[in-house]
């Protein structure tokens, strides 16, 4: 599924599909991949897509050219400052975010360049984040008058208060080790490796029974928002429904038997 860019012949937003991964690449280089309306449009129809999609077993969202994004395109907030675009713009971006948590298969961030505003936020909302080593992570908008209020969100529920308050109200860049540090990504390698190590993590999870997959990102998100006692219920009643399933009992039954698991679907 691809999304034109209106300024460019060339979609702007890309996606391919091999071996149960779904590679969406942000596809703007000449403006560093930053976020206008018609490629959030893109992105918002190529998730609801893959999310009914059960041949797509994980997600890989990656930019084109030199950066994976600097957040959203100012000069076509700038053409359009009124409150019904700029309403619209946050609340689409809001959705696409969403979007990332909430379709069931993991998504992972490949990362090279800048990070930055609204593209911090998009590393920030994947389930997973691998970082070339010369990524870099900012939240910057205060040094322009625009405070990232929407990327605090996703930010802050990945590193610790305090590096978050740093984050937004400096708007100082970060590096890929400290972002690794931080929690903002699981790991950094070299950036000749990048590819290489973004499938290989990918591949983990797709020989992973999709079922068990999908019940617990749904699990994960949804505890972190309760109170403690009802996140263990809600755990108790996850992990009970997913004992008494097919890949449970496959996955324990080979594990007493000592064999490879046989996953089906």
């Amino acid at each position: 599924m691809n999304a034109r860019d209106q300024s460019s012949p060339q979609p702007s937003l890309l996606r391919d599909d091999e071996g149960g991964v779904a590679t969406l690449t942000l596809n703007r280089p000449g403006q560093f991949n930053a976020l206008d309306t018609e490629l959030l449009d893109g992105l918002d129809r190529a998730l609801a897509s893959i999310a009914s999609n059960p041949e797509v077993r994980v997600v890989v969202l990656a930019g084109a050219g030199r950066a994976f994004c600097p957040g959203h395109d100012l000069k076509e907030m700038l053409a359009n400052c009124n409150e019904a675009f700029i309403g619209g713009l946050f609340r689409r971006c809001c959705d696409v975010m969403l979007a990332l948590q909430r379709i069931p298969q993991p998504v992972i961030a490949k990362v090279h360049g800048i990070a930055t505003a609204a593209g911090c936020q998009l590393v920030a909302a994947c389930d997973l984040a691998v970082a070339s080593a010369d990524a870099r992570f900012a939240t910057s908008g205060v040094n322009f008058g625009l405070f990232c209020a929407t990327p605090g969100v996703a930010v802050t529920r990945n590193v610790s208060r305090k590096r978050a308050f740093e984050m937004l109200f400096t708007g100082d860049f970060i590096d890929a080790a400290t972002a690794c540090d931080w929690g903002l990504v699981n790991r950094v390698v070299p950036h000749g490796e990048l590819d290489a190590a973004t499938r290989a993590f990918a591949n983990v999870i797709v020989a992973k029974p999709a079922a068990v997959v999908a019940l617990g990102k749904r699990f994960f998100y949804r505890q972190l928002e309760e109170r403690i006692d009802d996140a263990y219920a809600l755990a108790a009643g996850t992990i009970t429904q997913n004992m008494l399933g097919p890949d449970a009992r496959e996955g324990v039954g080979a594990f007493i038997d000592k064999r490879p698991p046989r996953w089906k679907g």
